[in-house]
């Protein structure tokens, strides 16, 4: 466009050369229109150009009109076909994208003739680099409805799949003609300020969680729990508000997740997350299924598992998790709350004149607080044992971490009968 633009303006020029006979307005005339066609050219060419999406600041707009077109409209999926569904999502996704979690899980959803799918691709720490891809997909939970069947499958080049590492924490997926790079969530440099790491507590790892909030998981050595620790290091994308019971527990207005001011330190630690998020296994059930396994040096996480539980020693890798994969040790000091009288035992805990100070901090641990409740009333019915179950397990096999009904985020299914110890893992 540009270069027919110069070819016009000199052939404008060399016409207006040669009729020097004409008068002086009429140059003048000629002039201004030739400035006005180029004009018109470049805004043509400005045009035809795409135009570059920027990121202004400006919040982006979501529409009732474009869900409601989304929902009625028609669509034809091989929803049962697993390798056509990862083909299906490979396609769908660009060329390289950000996985933000720190257990590398990339979560998707679509809406296919009226019902809402979810699901995820893997880049699991421990057989990422044996180029093998974790794919899995379930109609979407809700609170009030039974958990409908799970597609899970690992994939290699068996079903034409490849998985090639290109750098640190960067890795190219490809299923037939169709590439996509996966960038993890590169958090290695990051670290706590020492103000907030109380005596006898070791830094894990840094925590991505799928709500947008980054946490620090630690570990008391001396109390033998642990903690997640809200990073206040950079942005916190909530809002919170004091509990009508006491300033010192505040909660999330957009993850619902309940926290505990600390007395002794400036830090908050998490304490809480909403029932009905745990229930819907939705982005905020709490971080307890985004360990930092990208950042765990060596045998670091195994020796602290086994220093809370002996018995498991032989049972699970250094991730905690079984050598067949089925089942992995929960992190969860966390409880799920309804209301917010819920979370007031935390505080109740934490200001007793019966907790000595070296006590101080178990207070924050939700199954030391079920047990100080025991004092003065029966424990709650949905007391957890430290298991996560996978959705393709079915409810007898394992104890919920929070609820009969709750199903914690998507895992491999179990491939073997559950080990004796298995009050103590948590399914993958």
């Amino acid at each position: 466009m540009i270069k027919s633009a110069r070819r016009l303006t000199r052939h404008l020029k060399n016409k207006h050369l040669v009729k020097r006979h004409r008068n002086p307005l009429q140059i003048a005339n000629r002039a201004f229109s030739v400035i006005g066609l180029l004009y018109a050219l470049a805004m043509l060419a400005a045009a035809i150009v795409p135009a570059v999406p920027q990121n202004t600041g400006i919040p982006q707009l979501q529409t009732n009109q474009a869900y409601i077109e989304e929902v009625t409209r028609p669509t034809t999926l091989s929803i049962h076909d697993p390798i056509a569904m990862f083909d299906f999502v490979l396609n769908s996704l660009p060329d390289r994208v950000k996985v933000y979690p720190t257990e590398n899980y990339y979560y998707f959803s679509f809406i296919h003739n009226g019902r809402r799918f979810a699901g995820n691709i893997r880049l699991d720490a421990s057989n990422r680099d044996e180029g093998k891809v974790i794919f899995a997909y379930y109609e979407e939970l809700s609170e009030w409805k039974e958990q409908s069947p799970v597609t899970h499958i690992v994939l290699d080049a068996s079903q034409g799949v490849s998985v090639e590492k290109l750098e640190h924490l960067v890795y190219r997926v490809s299923h037939g003609s169709k590439s996509v790079v996966f960038v993890l969530n590169d958090l290695s440099k990051v670290r706590p300020p020492a103000s907030i790491i109380g005596p006898h507590e070791k830094f894990i790892g840094p925590i991505f969680d799928e709500s947008g909030i980054r946490f620090f998981l630690v570990y008391n050595t001396k109390l033998k729990i642990f903690h997640y620790l809200l990073d206040e290091t950079v942005l916190v994308t909530d809002e919170f508000v004091p509990s009508h019971l006491t300033d010192r527990i505040i909660i999330g207005k957009r993850t619902d997740f309940a926290f505990y001011r600390d007395w002794r330190l400036e830090r908050k630690i998490l304490i809480g997350a909403f029932e009905g998020n745990i229930r819907a296994n939705n982005y905020f059930d709490g971080p307890f299924d985004q360990l930092p396994d990208n950042f765990i040096e060596g045998e670091a996480l195994r020796a602290i598992i086994l220093d809370v539980e002996p018995r498991l020693k032989g049972h699970i890798d250094r991730f905690g998790g079984s050598p067949d994969g089925s089942v992995r040790y929960m992190i969860a000091p966390y409880l799920p709350f309804r209301t917010e009288d819920d979370l007031y035992p935390f505080h109740k805990c934490a200001t007793s004149r019966k907790i000595s100070a070296d006590s101080y901090y178990q207070c924050f641990d939700g199954d030391y607080v079920i047990q100080h409740e025991r004092l003065e009333r029966p424990a709650p019915s949905g007391h957890r044992s430290r298991v996560r179950k996978s959705r393709s397990v079915g409810a007898s096999a394992f104890s919920n971490p929070y609820s009969q009904n709750t199903e914690p985020k998507l895992r491999p299914p179990v491939t073997s009968e559950a080990s004796s110890n298995s009050s103590s893992v948590r399914a993958l």
